[in-house]
């Protein structure tokens, strides 16, 4: 007789329970570190059980070293002071400016009568808190107006912008909206330049040093830093070729280009223009800023080469406008902000002494922000030090402080906003309000299409959840233009209503001035019988 078979399904139901109660078990365990590395809760329940893993507030994290970023504004503005003298004291004043015109290269100005269209649905207004900005905002809106000179806009920030990301689209609007044309600042020399797309660069012969890494600078290179975060060592022959791209409108509209160096020893320059026309400047040597500018029709490609004189010789870069709207993009990787305090004061004067900003905008705070970090008191105050900065090397311009973009990060149930972006965003505007400087919240304008998931799920932004590219940064883009536009347009609207009313008196004052005339010059019979009522 045949044993029968025992039949051990029941088993496999014990074992699938069993190691369901020990997972179970598992997510009841706290998050551990492992060597340094941090582990996650291993919740298999995370859909029906959520824990409260958030530890207590973090400290705030530090910054760089406090004696690296010290910075005396007195000092500051007695080098600018200093210096600018002993230019003009000078017994023979150097020459800071070479031209080389081949036709007015500058577009006619035209008359600009903005609209209050928009561009995405949600307005997310400029933010002003008290006067210290407001004449000079003022002016940079009136400029966008009315000015027949260039308007320049410098945006100042981390790699949320490296790429001309964000700027391309803002320029390009900008031109479209109130003139200009041209990529605007492109360094002389950099590895990051191909990553570029509104400009191509090719450069031979350059040592380039990046302010982050300032200590591998020679020396003398340390103390010459521009707020581009580049400076440039030629060798013998050393050259550089920008080419205009059509990867944005107005970027090949471009008739002028200013090329920024300084040159301590005696030295001789080349300029090609198009691939096909030369000219030469023979440049007396000097520690001053210089400028070489070209002005034709149309600039497609400019070539800019040391022919001689390399002995200390500085290479910044090129700016490429048309008259107009002029952005450029001064973006720093991994910088917090604070690395404009090791550039030199002066030479940033300089640079805004032969082509003046308007307008300033700051973009920081990715680099600091922490997931469970809360207080940014320390970060508030460089902040204010940074304004504080701009505004001794830019005296004209208008500083307008960009809050903090939008961030996710990845928890047991997904991705969600990082915790700290409140809290960052309420001390960059509070440092804006100390200030006097204006404020604009980025992190609310990208919420306002989505925020960061949806940027993701839209393919605006990387998997870091951090960084947008460039479709974000044109939808960012075009919410800072509607925001600039606006006030823009409240501006023009004031302007045109102050000339209405002025009109309108005008007209009642020449009302009576005729009334007066009539009755001094006319006999009185007939001003009796010009004022009678008709039967």
């Amino acid at each position: 007789m045949e044993t029968p078979e025992k039949d051990y399904t029941h088993r496999g139901w014990i074992a699938a329970l069993a190691l369901i109660a020990v997972l179970g078990a598992v997510s009841f365990i706290p998050p551990q570190s492992l060597g340094g590395v941090k582990l996650r809760r291993a919740n298999i329940l995370s859909d029906i059980l959520a824990f409260d893993d958030a530890a207590p507030a973090a400290e705030e994290p530090a910054l760089f070293d406090e004696a690296d970023f010290h910075v005396d504004m007195a000092q500051v503005a007695e080098q600018i002071e200093a210096e600018r003298i002993e230019a003009d004291t000078a017994p023979r004043p150097v020459r800071l400016t070479f031209e080389w015109t081949l036709a007015s290269g500058e577009l006619p100005h035209r008359k600009v009568t903005p609209d209050s269209t928009r561009l995405n649905p949600t307005l997310v207004g400029i933010e002003e808190f008290r006067p210290a900005d407001s004449s000079l905002l003022r002016a940079f809106y009136d400029t966008l107006l009315y000015a027949a000179r260039p308007v320049r806009i410098a945006v100042l920030g981390d790699s949320f912008i490296e790429g001309d990301i964000l700027t391309a689209d803002l320029r390009e609007k900008l031109q479209q909206a109130y003139g200009g044309g041209g990529a605007g600042f492109a360094p002389m020399a950099s590895p990051l330049t191909a990553f570029r797309r509104t400009i191509k660069t090719q450069s031979k012969g350059w040592t380039s040093y990046n302010i982050m890494q300032r200590k591998a600078a020679p020396q003398h290179l340390r103390g010459n830093f521009y707020v581009s975060g580049w400076v440039c060592q030629p060798a013998a022959g050393a050259s550089t070729r920008w080419e205009s791209t059509d990867f944005r409108q107005r970027l090949d509209t471009c008739t002028t280009a200013r090329v920024f160096f300084i040159s301590p020893a005696d030295s001789r320059i080349e300029l090609t223009l198009n691939d096909t026309l030369r000219h030469e400047f023979e440049v007396e040597g000097a520690p001053a800023v210089r400028q070489a500018i070209v002005t034709a029709p149309r600039i497609r490609s400019l070539g800019f080469k040391v022919l001689s004189g390399t002995d200390g010789f500085i290479g910044y870069g090129a700016v490429f406008e048309a008259g107009g709207v002029v952005v450029d993009n001064y973006s720093v990787r991994s910088n917090n902000g604070q690395a404009m305090f090791w550039t030199n004061p002066s030479v940033n004067a300089q640079v805004n002494a032969l082509a003046g900003y308007d307008l300033v905008i700051l973009q920081y705070g990715l680099n600091i922000m922490q997931t469970g970090v809360r207080n940014y008191t320390n970060y508030a105050r460089q902040i204010e030090k940074m304004i504080a900065y701009v505004r001794q090397c830019f005296p004209g311009a208008a500083v307008l402080v960009l809050g903090v973009s939008d961030r996710s990060i990845k928890t047991d149930t997904g991705f969600e906003p990082m915790d700290a972006i409140p809290y960052m965003l309420g001390f960059q505007r509070e440092a804006a309000e100390n200030t006097g400087a204006a404020f604009w919240p980025t992190c609310d304008a990208m919420r306002s299409l989505g925020g960061m998931e949806q940027f993701v799920a839209n393919g605006w932004a990387g998997k870091d959840f951090t960084h947008i590219n460039y479709a974000g940064g044109r939808r960012v883009a075009w919410s800072l233009f509607d925001a600039i536009n606006a006030e823009a347009y409240e501006a023009y609207a004031e302007a045109e209503a102050a000339r209405i009313r002025r009109q309108a008196e005008q007209a009642v004052l020449d009302s009576l001035r005729r009334q007066k005339i009539d009755r001094e010059l006319l006999p009185a019979a007939v001003t009796e019988n010009l004022n009678a009522p008709l039967k």
